[in-house]
């Protein structure tokens, strides 16, 4: 049997070599979007597709491991914007920026999260990405319901309130970037306070909520 610092080393040398496909996969999303193919990415790792397909089981499996590693860092940036030392207006106005931003400096990386590929190179299907996108959306708004439930008094209703407006603002702010990326018919600053004014009412109104965060 295999000692126990045998199976340890041998789980951390798989868990980097993960990590090394990670960020060659990640290299070509970069260049490729969604059009990118899991030759282009064996061959970015420069190793064969039954390897990759070993560490991940199909390209649905290489697909969320890269949606769960780009929706963690999207996560900490909104949650630093709405954490930040300001009021609440300026910080619902810098989470809106943040998430606009970050789809803005990576589109190709968005569109392979957010949009499904006709086809890959070589004949090649691409990656079916719109079948991934409800539930990273829905990661995002139960994330930012509980951010909402945790800093703001919405009283009785509290709880159903915040997953109401955690899934909204994630839509709008996804249906709202979506066609902003493609048509670019603003400033992301025009669109960032055009959005904080559609939401600002109620927000506005709300308490903060009693032994939470100020939101």
């Amino acid at each position: 049997m295999e000692s126990k610092d045998h199976e340890e080393r041998r789980g951390t040398a798989t868990e980097r070599r993960r990590e090394e496909l990670l960020e060659a996969a990640n290299r070509v999303v970069m260049r490729e979007g969604p059009e990118a193919s899991m030759n282009a990415i064996a061959a970015e790792a420069g190793i064969t597709k039954p390897i990759l397909y070993r560490h991940f089981g199909d390209k649905g499996g290489l697909y969320r491991a890269l949606a769960v590693r780009h929706t963690d860092a999207l996560l900490d940036s909104l949650r630093a914007a709405l954490d930040a030392p300001a009021g609440r207006r300026e910080r619902v106005e810098a989470t809106l920026d943040t998430y606009l931003a970050a789809i803005e400096a990576r589109p190709q990386v968005y569109r392979f999260l957010m949009h499904p590929a006709d086809g890959g190179p070589r004949g090649e299907e691409g990656f079916a990405a719109g079948q991934q996108t409800a539930p990273l959306l829905r990661r995002l708004g139960e994330e930012l319901a509980e951010v909402i439930a945790e800093r703001v008094d919405l009283g009785p209703s509290a709880a159903e309130l915040a997953r109401v407006w955690g899934h909204g603002i994630v839509g709008m702010m996804h249906a709202a970037g979506d066609w902003w990326l493609a048509d670019r018919p603003c400033s992301r600053a025009q669109l960032v306070q055009h959005l904080a004014d559609l939401l600002w009412g109620r927000l506005a109104a709300a308490g903060d909520r009693v032994g939470g965060r100020v939101f």
